[in-house]
């Protein structure tokens, strides 16, 4: 009882306001800017969630305090088609509600379209602190991208200094097997700034199995990576006739970051590295119109 006069308190039921269809379409409103008890099977998941990994024992601790206490916090709706909610914040809550048998959950109601929700459960996802490094990334990296904000604009948004912002996007630029690595926590951000001052993704891999295998700490592994730096490459023999003067031919194609990698056997690979979604998309878009 105790529980049901809580979720009461926090917000009136979703029929007295839909339900009844004696009242106007302008009463319907009224649930905007409201938080409401909203059905469960009237909430669905964010398509723009920018969180992908959800720790399963979390929100099992916090299912068992929505049993004992109720949702404390509402999550934040938007109001879509056909009486339907679109959930912005609060997927952790959402489960856990679910996962306790919760028909209704408490919510707050707001007007929001695409690129709105987006920008709101992405800025909501940064200020979480048991983020991973790679999903704070992730998430700067689509504010800039797809709300089309600069670094500047960007550091105001979230209250991060901008060279914050800059130090977490540089970590998108490691090899996706060590970005992996980091999400799961097999090593630090600290381990990872480190690692990218390497730009071959094989010399970055080979430090990164010598952390894993040896569990260096952030500092030798910087030590490491110093002593990699300073050892001479051993470079490919005479360039192949047919690659002589072809560099900048591709570069006028992909752009001054592309680059050619020979081996001893004069076979190689043309290597065109991109550091974000919208400059897939450029270069995507610069071989279709040169096809």
């Amino acid at each position: 009882m105790a529980k049901a006069n809580k979720r009461q308190a926090l917000g009136r039921g979703l029929s007295a306001l839909l339900d009844d269809s004696e009242k106007s379409a302008a009463s319907k409103e009224e649930i905007i800017g409201n938080v409401v008890e909203l059905p469960l099977d009237k909430i669905e998941i964010n398509p723009f969630q920018p969180r992908t990994n959800f720790n399963e024992e979390s929100i099992e601790d916090l299912a068992k305090s929505i049993q004992t206490l109720g949702v404390i916090q509402p999550i934040t709706v938007r109001k879509i088609e056909n009486d339907n909610f679109q959930l912005v914040s609060g997927e952790r809550r959402l489960r856990a509600a679910k996962s306790v048998g919760l028909q209704t959950i408490p919510s707050f109601i707001r007007i929001a379209d695409d690129q709105e929700s987006l920008e709101m459960a992405l800025v909501e996802n940064i200020q979480r602190e048991d983020l991973d490094p790679i999903e704070i990334a992730l998430s700067y990296q689509r504010l800039i991208d797809e709300i089309e904000l600069t670094q500047e604009e960007l550091s105001e948004r979230v209250g991060k200094k901008r060279s914050t912002i800059t130090n977490y996007i540089r970590l998108l630029r490691l090899d996706p097997i060590i970005q992996t690595g980091m999400r799961d926590g097999f090593i630090s951000m600290g381990h990872g700034r480190a690692l990218i001052t390497v730009e071959e993704r094989s010399k970055q891999l080979s430090i990164y199995e010598q952390i894993l295998a040896k569990g260096l700490s952030v500092r030798a592994t910087e030590k490491l990576v110093k002593t990699d730096a300073s050892t001479p490459t051993k470079k490919t023999p005479a360039s192949n006739p047919y690659v002589e003067g072809k560099i900048d031919f591709y570069k006028n194609i992909f752009g001054e970051k592309v680059r050619i990698q020979l081996n001893s056997s004069g076979g190689g690979q043309i290597v065109v590295p991109f550091s974000s979604k919208k400059e897939f998309k450029a270069l995507t878009k610069r071989l279709q119109s040169d096809s």
